[in-house]
């Protein structure tokens, strides 16, 4: 479908909206030789970020290389150590010959090995010959760096839905080593590798990197800030207008506030809108547009709150009610959550399915607006004020 919101794929260049301080410092960052870390709810605009800002590098004369891992599969450190590997020596290399040197110059002595039969029936960089030790991971996540130096240029290493890794067992000894990597040569020129850490289980990456402190002085978290509505209104308003449509501003703002400045959903919307007329964009296609939006993601919101107990729908709805104070005796007598204990446990629950977070002073924030939007007016029924 041709249309001006795009929303099947990551965004730069002149569809890229607001964020441009985030752009700023990731770019600051990384000119630093900083290693950086964002989390935000899916479809939050992380990876557009993250590509925006290496497109105005690029753009500002910086010469570097930049490979991607998305562990959104990898359950594995193994996995995840062929991936990496494999994916920064495609990133640098380019023929079977290249990869089979870089492999036997830098990965001696460890158990990864350029296997030239799994290369040509899989396609495989990086096989494992042997169990994994832990030569093999200090081994592997110093191999860009190794990379860099000898080539001489930066070399960027962009891991999406970093939490994964949390899946092994020997995530701790993977999570310590890579830390000791990332603080090497820090702030001297010799540092030629930085590591942007990405995901989007928001309360997995806190637990990382702000209970825990895995990383602690080894990266800087650049958050996700609302992106400007003004902006989104100007992104909107010209879409519409460069296919010869219009809408109102109010329309734009309302929609803005519905999907709490989410650009995924907005240009999904707007799509949809756009593609129901050759004209004005009026109030009963935006209704129409937002049942069909919601018919889409209808099942993954019931079978969500299937997942739930009872006690954790009631959270829910509190929530949506306004509270704050979960644990204070009339909110437990209200929602029956019986006492304080389990206030504390039902919200470590929803924290662990991703439903919800809190902030620094502990109050509530559902995390997908949409799905916020479908319990409030379908599910609870909760009157609008």
């Amino acid at each position: 479908m041709d249309t001006p919101f795009i929303y099947s794929t990551y965004v730069t260049g002149k569809n890229f909206i607001g964020r441009k301080a985030e752009c700023n410092t990731i770019a600051n960052l990384l000119g630093r030789q900083e290693n950086v870390v964002i989390y935000g709810p899916p479809k939050s605009g992380k990876r557009s970020l993250v590509q925006q800002a290496l497109f105005n590098m690029r753009i500002s004369g910086g010469q570097f290389s930049a490979c991607e891992i998305d562990l959104f599969n990898v359950r594995s450190a193994e996995t995840f150590l062929t991936r990496l590997g494999s994916a920064v020596i495609r990133s640098c290399y380019s023929t079977p010959a290249e990869y089979e040197d870089v492999i036997s110059r830098m990965l001696e002595g460890t158990h990864f090995v350029f296997d030239k039969e799994q290369f040509s029936r899989y396609d495989e960089v990086i096989s494992l010959n042997w169990s994994l030790d832990d030569n093999d991971i200090s081994s592997m996540l110093r191999l860009p760096c190794k990379i860099a130096a000898e080539r001489g240029s930066g070399v960027f290493i962009i891991i999406e839905e970093f939490q994964n890794l949390m899946e092994d067992d020997r995530f701790e000894t993977v999570f310590g080593m890579l830390k000791d990597v990332m603080s090497e040569d820090k702030g001297t020129e010799r540092k030629k590798c930085c590591f942007i850490l990405s995901g989007s289980k928001v309360n997995a990456m806190k637990y990382i990197f702000e209970d825990w402190k895995y990383f602690h002085r080894a990266v800087e978290h650049v958050p996700l800030m609302p992106v400007d509505g003004r902006e989104i209104v100007e992104h909107v308003m010209r879409g519409f207008q460069n296919s010869g449509k219009v809408i109102e501003q109010d329309m734009i703002l309302a929609s803005c506030g519905l999907f709490k400045g989410n650009l995924w959903y907005i240009n999904h919307y707007m799509a949809i809108c756009d593609s129901m007329t050759k004209g004005y964009i009026n109030n009963g296609i935006l209704m129409e547009a937002l049942r069909m939006i919601l018919s889409l993601h209808e099942p993954r919101f019931i079978r969500m709150m299937d997942s739930l107990t009872v006690y954790q729908i009631s959270m829910l709805k509190a929530i949506l009610e306004g509270t704050v104070k979960f644990s204070a005796t009339e909110v437990i007598e209200k929602y029956g959550f019986n006492s304080s204990a389990n206030v504390r446990r039902i919200k470590d629950a929803l924290c662990k399915k991703e439903i919800v977070t809190f902030n620094e002073r502990d109050e509530p924030l559902v995390l997908d607006p949409l799905f916020e939007y479908w319990l409030r007016k379908y599910y609870f029924e909760i009157p609008e004020l």
